[in-house]
């Protein structure tokens, strides 16, 4: 009689032992869940910003040609054209900082954002370019003006459609990773926010890019 209670109580910590692995279990699927999870929009942002890089260099190695073109018709424009050249090199170099900033793959947000607003300032040059290249009739009349036109626009667009998958994809990362009790998951493994490819309110512009 005596080893009856004995044996129940050996019992009841044979059950309490299973209910707590199988509990530590489950959360162990779980945080694996979250983490694989996070790590996939990761990796979604990640090659959502290589689409823009691409993009980006693209029309980095246009601008040269744009300048050396218009600039026989605009000599007199040397400030603008010079402009154009500046703010491509310092477009060049934060994507460069991008690149080299990036810690196990992650973007930082600060470079994102110097990046953005350099692009944005390109932007702004660039319009500025176009609106005067509208004054010159012989411009617009010439072949390899028009193939430019053709080959700028192009990348705008591609710039403009990468941007948004980029963003798109950052968002989902950034709200799955503020999430409770998401966040703690990434904060256990050093999975970061990354930032919107956005400039600034003062260095957007549209490039309109029409000869």
């Amino acid at each position: 009689m005596d080893g009856i209670p004995s044996l129940l109580g050996a019992n009841g910590l044979v059950i309490i032992g299973a209910i707590v692995l199988i509990a530590l279990l489950a959360i162990g699927a779980y945080v694996i869940g979250v983490y694989n999870s996070l790590r996939r929009l990761q990796v979604r942002a990640n090659n959502g910003f290589s689409q823009i890089d691409v993009q980006l260099k693209r029309r980095f190695d246009l601008i040269p040609n744009l300048v050396e073109m218009v600039k026989g018709y605009m000599a007199h424009e040397r400030g603008t054209l010079e402009a154009v050249i500046a703010a491509r090199a310092q477009a060049a170099s934060a994507l460069g900082a991008v690149n080299g900033a990036a810690v196990g793959g992650v973007l930082g947000v600060s470079a994102i954002t110097q990046l953005a607003n350099a692009s944005g300032a390109l932007d702004g040059a660039l319009h500025r370019l176009i609106g005067l290249v509208e004054a010159y009739p012989e411009l617009k009349a010439n072949e390899n003006a028009l193939r430019l036109q053709e080959e700028l626009a192009s990348t705008e667009n591609r710039i403009a459609f990468a941007r948004q998958a980029y963003n798109d994809a950052v968002m989902r990362l950034n709200e799955s990773i503020v999430v409770f009790p998401a966040s703690v998951i990434a904060n256990t493994f050093g999975i970061r926010t990354m930032g919107l490819f956005q400039a600034d309110a003062n260095e957007r512009a549209t490039v309109a890019v029409k000869f």
